[in-house]
């Protein structure tokens, strides 16, 4: 017979209590524990029933491997943030902010799949067939092989997924679908981790590869249990802003390929479209002879980005100066500035500073550095740098600069988008063959870089 326990568990990161707190322990979040109730079906001889089937352990040498088969759409951009396609029996979680895209990228998707022939079951909890419909005739969608089906109970979505036999399933969005034998409402932490739990068992036994679209908390992070993250095998954002056009799918996490990988999209009437160089993108309504603006080349994955660094140092009226960064961490912008008072003698103690990345790009690794501290003293200085110099570097504490991975990659991109000059650390030169157009200047300390970028500093 099974026994129904009562538990409570936080709607934010899944701690489970005995009792109602006001405060959940894990999180620190006010008012999230709701109460559940749970079944705990017991078997014959009272023993909880796990697993019906057991398997031994094997040496790690008898085991046979081979490399993931893959499905590739014509999604270039898409094909790359997963690896280089589609992999059978995978299960891809897809999070974003309402109204971001995720929805139309799916579907585009599920076109592409269908067209060559591949079987798609398209799950929509939020919206009915004729929503769908329309969405898919704004899109230019038409072929048979992709199925659309409204429901949320999890029971009848895997008897239509038996009936409809699919290679590919979507379900938009996890947070609508429930399981029957759960008591709680739909989006609590237990349904969505059953249902998860479901979906990852179809997925894995049928070989079919699943897409689950999450909502997102505002904080920007997964609705739901952290677990969510944890169980699929790859965690995609879609990423941009609503003043933008363009869109970022990123890579948190992926089982089959590298994470930190990223797609770029443009957001038009017909849908999405790839941007297959986004540094052209990103520059192309840069203000050429302006202070304050340099160029960096960063990684984002395996491909490199140029991307404008905005600066605007103005004096401030207040005891306490603001400081404001965009795109880039706040905590770095500070430790730089930091470096420019005490080793160059810039006093920027009475100055307030507004540092973005044009273009909505988030950057957080340390090969900005030298960008962002050029920037802020072409503000600071109001002299402006050459439009063709591009600056590359990690600033350390001391003042050095410092070497960075991929320095070739990031200079070919450079020298490819008609820049003349790149600022590198000077450990980086060696073992490898400049560009023809362009002159690589190797720097040991920001004294050194600022002496060749400024004329009368």
């Amino acid at each position: 017979m099974a026994k129904k326990k009562s538990k409570f568990m936080c709607s934010s990161c899944g701690y489970e209590a005995a009792k109602w707190m006001g405060r959940c322990p894990g999180c620190g979040e006010w008012n999230t524990m709701n109460e559940e109730v749970e079944v705990i079906t017991k078997g014959p001889r009272g023993a909880f029933q796990h697993s019906t089937t057991a398997t031994k352990a094997t040496p790690i040498i008898h085991v046979e491997v081979q490399e993931e088969t893959r499905i590739a759409t014509e999604m270039s951009e898409f094909n790359r943030v997963l690896g280089g396609g589609i992999v059978p029996g995978s299960l891809v979680l897809i999070g974003g902010d309402p109204g971001i895209g995720k929805s139309t990228l799916l579907l585009q998707v599920s076109a592409l799949l269908s067209n060559q022939g591949k079987r798609v079951l398209y799950i929509s909890g939020e919206e009915s067939v004729r929503q769908t419909k329309l969405r898919a005739e704004r899109l230019g969608v038409h072929t048979p092989e992709l199925y659309i089906y409204s429901e949320t109970n999890l029971e009848f979505l895997n008897q239509t997924i038996d009936e409809v036999q699919p290679k590919f399933v979507i379900v938009d969005s996890i947070q609508t679908v429930h399981h029957p034998e759960v008591t709680s409402a739909p989006g609590s932490v237990s349904q969505v981790r059953e249902c998860t739990a479901e979906l990852m068992r179809i997925a894995k036994t049928k070989n079919i590869a699943i897409f689950l679209v999450g909502h997102v908390t505002k904080e920007g992070q997964i609705a739901g249990p952290r677990i969510l993250e944890h169980m699929v095998d790859t965690v995609l954002y879609f990423e941009g802003e609503r003043h933008h056009n363009h869109r970022i799918l990123r890579s948190q996490k992926n089982r089959f390929g590298s994470t930190n990988e990223i797609a770029i999209f443009e957001m038009l009437h017909g849908g999405l479209k790839e941007v297959l160089n986004p540094s052209e993108l990103f520059l192309q309504e840069r203000s050429q002879g302006a202070p304050g603006s340099t160029i960096v080349a960063s990684m984002e994955g395996t491909r490199p980005i140029l991307v404008e660094i905005q600066s605007l140092i103005t004096p401030t009226s207040f005891n306490y100066p603001k400081r404001m960064a965009t795109g880039v961490d706040q905590n770095r912008v500070q430790l730089l500035m930091a470096v420019l008072e005490k080793r160059m003698g810039m006093m920027l103690q009475a100055q307030d500073a507004y540092i973005k990345v044009a273009g909505g790009v988030k950057l957080d690794e340390p090969a900005i550095d030298l960008a962002v501290l050029t920037s802020i003293v072409s503000s600071f200085k109001d002299q402006t740098v050459r439009p063709t110099d591009c600056f590359i570097g990690e600033v350390g504490l001391t003042g050095e600069v410092r070497r960075v991975s991929r320095i070739e990659q990031r200079v070919q991109e450079a020298a490819k988008l008609g820049f003349k000059r790149a600022f590198i650390p000077a450990s980086n030169i060696g073992g490898w063959e400049f560009p023809a157009d362009i002159q690589v200047v190797g720097v040991e300390t920001i004294s050194d870089a600022l002496r060749e970028s400024f004329q009368n500093l």
